[in-house]
């Protein structure tokens, strides 16, 4: 997960090229060019698609609030792409009227070829438009894409299709030029053959960067959608603690439930309903104990959660040495993490009590000459009024459900009296840096 694997719809070169072809032969009847099904393109003039607006008509740059990703236009793959404009560009006739049969026919290579290449750009046109610029996006949504993608993938690949957009007019233009200035029927034939080849090998080239904005659209659809208006309880901790079981008391989420670190392969959003208001749960990717420099992406996702969105902790504890990490690491990465987000409602749940025994756990590992009091205490209880709590038995539940029903009702309270998490965006240069 920590970086996207972008796939294409050509399997091979040989296949993109081949459907083309299949594309060139097609048969289609006389008709007026009609509306794309994904963006209108008929009457659009050469200055739309070239010109953009000129600066002092242009709306200043506005930052995108939560949801940008369910927004964004639906992406054709590019062979589907190309076979539209070029289905439509054949139905396109000469100017009526023209008797001598040399300038008809460059006429309507001409036009072809114009018709052609503004099918082919203009939904490019419109991608570049639609789809956000990532430093205008809410900083949530920009970490999303940055641990999702990969750092810089986004641009990347908007940048090829905008390569890919001034590709295409530039060769439109020119081999619609060519045409149009052909001496013979037979010349004015070739030219537009010649155009309609080059066209199509600019897209064997540089369509796989379609196929590739088609890929991070559904990967960013397919991401969960935050209100924040909406009190978030965010449950955290090490690997394999038991969040995900909690999660599935909680709330409507169903996250997977395995015996091994890092299950929580993303951010999984439930939802509880409390006296008919609705709240909502996220399972986080678990915590180990290191510095933030040397987090993988799964973990930098937990602290994007905590840094961007208004949340309350459920922070969950095992002490029955099952989960990986042991008792004194998990005390230490919990103290961090409670300092770090001091001002947050915070629940503190022992998971697994049904297993615990009478003698703490300690890894054979761990070097015990340095401990304190306050660890030795959380090997054996945890923290502080702390819910000892068993999915299993179903021990401590009704206990935990009182207290997220108090947690999140005061989390109410502070978003309606304005009191929310920082949104500007500098805590996750600090912690969730690229």
């Amino acid at each position: 997960m920590a970086s996207l694997n972008i796939t294409t719809g050509l399997s091979t070169s040989f296949h993109f090229l081949h459907s083309l072809r299949q594309c060139r032969n097609l048969q289609t009847a006389v008709s007026p060019i009609v509306s794309s099904s994904y963006l209108p393109t008929s009457y659009i003039t050469q200055k739309q698609i070239e010109i953009p607006t000129s600066p002092e008509k242009q709306a200043p740059p506005v930052q995108e609030g939560l949801g940008a990703f369910q927004k964004l236009p639906m992406v054709m793959p590019s062979i589907d792409l190309y076979c539209s404009a070029l289905r439509k560009s054949k139905r396109v006739q000469p100017t009526k009227g023209i008797a001598n049969i040399a300038k008809r026919e460059r006429n309507r290579g001409a036009k072809q070829l114009d018709a052609f290449m503004k099918e082919l750009a203009l939904p490019l046109k419109g991608y570049m438009e639609n789809f956000p610029r990532k430093r205008l996006l809410h900083p949530y949504e920009r970490s999303l894409i940055e641990l999702t993608l990969g750092e810089g993938k986004y641009e990347e690949v908007l940048g090829k299709v905008d390569f890919l957009r001034k590709k295409v007019l530039s060769v439109g233009k020119e081999h619609a030029s060519l045409c149009a200035k052909a001496l013979s029927k037979k010349e004015a034939e070739e030219r537009l053959s010649e155009g309609v080849e080059k066209l199509e090998l600019v897209f064997q080239q540089q369509g796989r960067a379609v196929d590739d904005l088609l890929s991070i659209a559904k990967v960013l659809r397919a991401m969960p959608v935050v209100d924040l208006e909406m009190p978030t309880l965010c449950l955290v901790g090490a690997p394999n603690v038991g969040k995900s079981s909690l999660v599935r008391i909680l709330s409507t989420g169903k996250p997977e439930i395995c015996n091994y670190p890092f299950t929580t392969r993303g951010i999984l959003m439930g939802h509880i309903v409390l006296n008919y208001q609705r709240f909502q749960v996220t399972d986080t990717p678990g915590l180990l104990r290191r510095c933030d420099e040397d987090r993988n992406n799964l973990e930098k996702l937990t602290l994007a959660v905590l840094t961007h969105l208004p949340t309350a902790v459920l922070y969950v504890h095992d002490l029955t040495g099952e989960c990986g990490t042991s008792p004194s690491d998990q005390f230490r990465i919990y103290k961090e993490m409670k300092e770090r987000f001091k001002d947050y409602l915070w629940i503190d749940a022992v998971s697994k009590c049904d297993l615990l025994g009478g003698s703490p756990v300690i890894y054979a590992k761990e070097d015990r000459s340095s401990d304190d009091a306050e660890i030795i205490k959380y090997r054996e209880t945890g923290p502080d009024e702390s819910i000892h709590v068993s999915v299993k038995t179903e021990q401590g539940l009704s206990e935990l459900k009182s207290k997220v029903k108090e947690v999140l009702s005061n989390e109410m309270e502070k978003i309606k009296s304005g009191d929310k998490v920082d949104q500007s965006g500098e805590e996750v240069d600090q912690s969730v840096g690229s």
